[in-house]
């Protein structure tokens, strides 16, 4: 959102006295008018479903972007009138300002890295020869957009290491350009593709496999455009339009479909799905040198959309690909399958099931790394190719962690270690030796050691037990009155294990308290967990989220007057759908991103994507009435809510953000308390990722600013800093 001062002349005016600015939030807010169509009327299965919003889902229309305005100006006036608001995003900045870099990306004798100094806009990808040499500048995306609006990523280098695939999305948006560069001569070449979403590159030969759609007509909405996905084989040099149609179906417009090729390009693997749940595997032998065609019969691994089996590698020793699969194994196994006899009849266990869930499996150095995840933390195991040798590494403490892969000729590798106090640690680890390495630690403005994280237990309504994070400063009083925020997402299979936000440290640093509920619907405990939170059992996820909330109450960490809850995307589903069901359950609400029409979304985008998660109203009577029952929007009734700012962005392409016009726009006149119901728009912006730094400082500080002002606690400020 834009802001009435220049950024550096509103970091000028934190350092003044917050008290003397006038406080504009005390008084009544009138909000702006948005017209209702009455006409618009829906028959679900004999049951009138009125939709008087319809109109701000055309959200490139000259209406829709006026009521925007006349909405941001409201909420801006709002948050800008906030005494302390500037001197929260002064102090953010102040944390967020140190050098954070990624784990090495080893290409040959290359190395890529991200690094930012600490208020970069974007990220800039170094390269250097040999680990020991010096960082050059490979891609400096804010160069390319002083704006900061442009994030540039690595997708991948080319077998013989020579090419690099690079993705560049603009505004938040999750359409890609794939660009190519020359790693000899360190340019980018002619390369460029178009109309790539969702899509990985596959080298082959001398070239890739991709997915993209067709070039939409003029004119054409781009939510139209996000259908009939096709996969193309692109050969350096050539133009795009002389790409070879690899993979099509004429039959389904709504399935999403990516190639892989093993290391050695053995196999081309093919992967369909209807949306974010099960898929479908299939492969085609590459060693005779043919290309597949449209008409090409694909071996199939797994049929149906019911299952997870993916082939993650070929091993070229006993001719078997490693494949990862649910199937008789709901937390996961790996499995050996040899190419000639596929049938899961001949599928031999190389890593069985265990008793935590098995989040993926890397391979490189000719050895496996299997990574679990015990009560939403992790656990790294290696073993021998043939699932011999088991042997854990030992981690620097309990959080997340990932990487560990290379090739098979490699010695060593590099892994990311995270927590709720750590942003983010690498090592390198010897293949050999089975040694870790601190490889870059980042410098922060806090003392990590002066926090502390406990996993707790509840029981959820149905006494399903569910585990919490609470992270917090040490020897914090649990007085039933602590500034706390509430956290989840609760669907998709999705884990969240412990992982770093510099902006919760504006929470924790004033003796406030962070939990993060690990709900079902997620993938914590494998797919028994995910299926307990999805399609007519929704309502178990909002269940957990509640009871997550009265316990916290309960153990006198904190009570309803100062309790914040949180999601975004499916999470800004979990946090409309509760305070619609719970008005009454916290003090401040923040829904981000939602999914907020859960009638329409399969309309949109990416939408059709969600229905094996959630289920549509145009499938079945039954599906129409659950998802009916608990679809945010069409719950809200007049009633005293939480203070609830909404938060979407005008380029989210994924959740469009007529779901959070439509939500706010009925909950405004719903209304019934003194607490303020807002959203905040923000410009040139999308989903969440990419976001340069200065709009991130931005909106994290309008959010804790509209935070602690409803809880009714005024931060202290200047927090001491020098550690």
């Amino acid at each position: 959102m834009k802001k009435a001062l220049p950024y550096t002349l509103m970091l000028l005016a934190a350092c003044g006295a917050p008290t003397e600015q006038k406080d504009m939030t005390a008084q009544k807010i009138v909000y702006p008018e948005t017209r209702k169509d009455t006409t618009v009327v829906d028959d679900y299965f004999g049951t009138k479903v009125a939709d008087p919003y319809r109109w701000l889902e055309n959200d490139t229309s000259a209406e829709t972007a006026d009521w925007v305005k006349r909405q941001n100006a409201v909420t801006q006036q709002y948050l800008s009138s906030i005494p302390f608001r500037d001197s929260i995003a002064h102090r953010y900045e102040e944390l967020f300002n140190f050098p954070k870099e990624s784990a090495p990306y080893k290409v040959g004798n290359l190395f890529f890295s991200y690094k930012n100094s600490g208020l970069q806009n974007q990220s800039v990808i170094y390269v250097r020869t040999g680990l020991e040499g010096k960082d050059t500048v490979f891609i400096d995306p804010n160069a390319v957009d002083p704006k900061g609006t442009t994030s540039i990523g690595l997708m991948g280098a080319s077998t013989n290491d020579r090419y690099m695939a690079v993705s560049v999305q603009k505004a938040g948006s999750d359409w890609q350009d794939i660009a190519v560069w020359d790693l000899q001569s360190m340019k980018p070449m002619a390369d460029t593709l178009k109309w790539a979403k969702f899509s990985g590159v596959a080298w082959w030969k001398d070239g890739f496999f991709y997915s993209r759609y067709p070039e939409p007509a003029k004119g054409t909405e781009l939510s139209a455009a996000s259908q009939w996905q096709k996969v193309y084989y692109h050969k350096l040099g050539d133009p795009q339009e002389k790409d070879v149609l690899v993979w099509k179906d004429d039959k389904n417009p709504n399935l999403y479909v990516g190639v892989s090729t093993t290391e050695g390009e053995e196999f081309a693997t093919l992967n369909v799905t209807t949306g974010t749940d099960g898929f479908e595997q299939y492969f085609f032998d590459l060693r005779k040198g043919a290309m597949p065609t449209p008409s090409t019969k694909w071996t199939p691994l797994q049929l149906g959309f019911d299952h997870k089996t993916a082939i993650i590698a070929f091993e070229p020793k006993s001719g078997k690909f490693l494949v990862t699969t649910d199937v008789e194994a709901p937390r996961y196994r790996l499995v050996a399958v040899d190419p000639a006899k596929p049938e899961q009849a001949n599928w031999k266990d190389v890593i069985p099931q265990k008793a935590d869930l098995l989040e993926g499996v890397s391979t490189g150095g000719g050895l496996l790394f299997a990574s679990y995840l015990k009560d939403a933390t992790t656990r790294i195991f290696r073993y021998n190719a043939d699932g011999s040798g088991e042997q854990e590494v030992k981690l620097p403490g309990i959080g997340s962690a990932g990487g560990f892969g290379g090739k098979r000729a490699d010695t060593y590798s590099f892994y990311s270690f995270s927590s709720f106090t750590d942003p983010g640690s690498s090592f390198k680890y010897d293949y050999a030796t089975g040694k870790s390495e601190l490889y870059f630690r980042p410098e922060l403005k806090f003392n990590p050691d002066e926090y502390e994280t406990e996993q707790v237990f509840f029981n959820s309504k149905d006494g399903t037990r569910v585990p919490m994070f609470i992270v917090h400063r040490k020897g914090l009083q649990k007085n039933g009155a602590n500034p706390a925020l509430l956290y989840a997402y609760g669907g998709f299979n999705i884990s969240l294990s412990p992982s770093f936000s510099t902006s919760r440290m504006i929470l924790l640093e004033q003796g406030g308290v962070f939990a993060m509920a690990n709900l079902r619907g997620g993938g914590e405990y494998g797919e028994e967990w995910h299926q307990a939170g999805m399609k007519g059992k929704k309502q178990n996820v909002f269940d957990d989220f509640a009871a997550a909330a009265e316990y916290l109450k309960k153990e006198k960490w904190t009570d309803t007057k100062h309790l914040a809850i949180e999601g975004g995307s499916n999470g800004g589903l979990l946090v409309g759908a509760t305070i619609t069901q719970h008005p009454e359950i916290c003090a401040v609400a923040f829904p981000a991103v939602g999914v907020m029409d859960m009638l329409r979304f399969q309309k949109f985008t990416a939408g059709f994507g969600w229905v094996p998660e959630y289920g549509s109203a145009d499938n079945s009577k039954e599906e129409f009435e659950y998802l009916y029952k608990y679809s945010p929007l069409h719950n809200i009734k007049p009633a005293n809510y939480p203070a609830t700012l909404v938060m979407t962005a005008d380029h989210d392409d994924r959740v469009v953000p007529a779901h959070s016009f439509k939500f706010i726009s009925t909950l405004q006149p719903a209304q019934q308390g003194p607490a303020p119901v807002l959203i905040r728009v923000e410009t040139n912006a999308g989903h969440g990722a990419g976001k340069p730094t200065s709009m991130i400082i931005d909106e994290q500080a309008d959010k804790w600013a509209f935070f602690f002002k409803n809880i009714g606690v005024v931060p202290k400020y200047p927090v001491a800093a020098a550690h």
